[in-house]
């Protein structure tokens, strides 16, 4: 038979388990400087089917590595490419939870790009 003082041992000890997983490699920062070591293609979760292009790189500030998404279409990334890495994952793709920022350093903003400019780092059209 478990006794009270027991029982309260056990809740307690539940209670400390830290949550070192989740933790983020950006250090409450908005975005990283890093460098590309890997660039390579996943492919997504069950009901998904595509080619998803991430890349390995490597942070400067803190030498730890993650895995990181290039949105829109068509890269010209190369290993030792530096870019800027922020925060939000990719749904399908399991491990990856930062994406590289179009139009910092090497990686460049998408072409022909009409909405959305600041994501993708496109320059505004000056209509006078």
């Amino acid at each position: 038979m478990v006794r009270i003082k027991q029982l309260l041992k056990l809740n307690n000890r539940k209670k400390k388990k830290s949550n070192s997983i989740t933790k983020s490699f950006l250090e409450k920062c908005p975005q990283k400087k890093g460098i590309c070591t890997k660039i390579f293609i996943k492919a997504p979760k069950k009901p998904n089917s595509a080619a998803r292009k991430v890349a390995k790189v490597i942070l400067v500030s803190t030498k730890k590595s993650v895995i990181c998404h290039i949105p829109g279409e068509k890269h010209t990334l190369q290993k030792y490419s530096n870019v800027l890495v922020r925060g939000g994952r990719v749904k399908d793709l399991p491990a990856v939870r930062y994406r590289l920022i179009r139009g910092k350093f090497d990686l460049r903003a998408v072409l022909d790009r009409r909405t959305a400019r600041s994501k993708y780092g496109k320059k505004r059209l000056d209509r006078r």
